[in-house]
């Protein structure tokens, strides 16, 4: 994916905790790389966040993520994360995530989330209004299925 795809990234340092030896980052933190994006895209949207939803008795339950590794991140490195709503189904959202150092693409992955009855554990229908905003915030406008 080109990186003008994304409308929204979240830039933050590889820090000494996050790294091995080699001052190479573990692989288990790009997904908490993707997590703290993910969660200040969710912020940019100005969309209820988690408490909010609970609050509401509906929320968004993790499907899937999945990582693909390109090149290494290394302590120190200013990385840029990108996020952006790929599609949109009846009750899941999907997204695409990319971790970038100065140009070099060096992560890919995706989220998908389902909307659901927190009680019930059941999918329900992702919110107009969220669908609306969704759409406005990216430049590629997600695919609706």
């Amino acid at each position: 994916m080109a990186r003008s795809d994304f409308s929204f990234f979240h830039t933050l340092r590889v820090r000494w905790a996050e790294v091995d030896m080699q001052a190479i980052v573990f692989n288990g933190h790009y997904l908490t790389y993707f997590d703290v994006a993910f969660t200040e895209y969710w912020r940019a949207t100005g969309l209820p966040d988690v408490v909010q939803q609970a609050a509401a008795g509906q929320e968004m339950f993790a499907r899937k993520a999945t990582v693909e590794y390109h090149a290494p991140a290394r302590f120190d490195d200013m990385l840029d994360i990108g996020v952006r709503c790929a599609a949109l189904g009846r009750s899941s959202m999907r997204y695409l995530l990319e971790i970038h150092r100065n140009g070099e693409l060096l992560v890919s992955g995706e989220l998908v989330y389902v909307y659901a009855d927190a009680a019930a554990r059941k999918g329900v229908a992702v919110p107009e209004d969220w669908r609306a905003r969704l759409c406005a915030l990216e430049s590629l406008a997600p695919s609706v299925q």
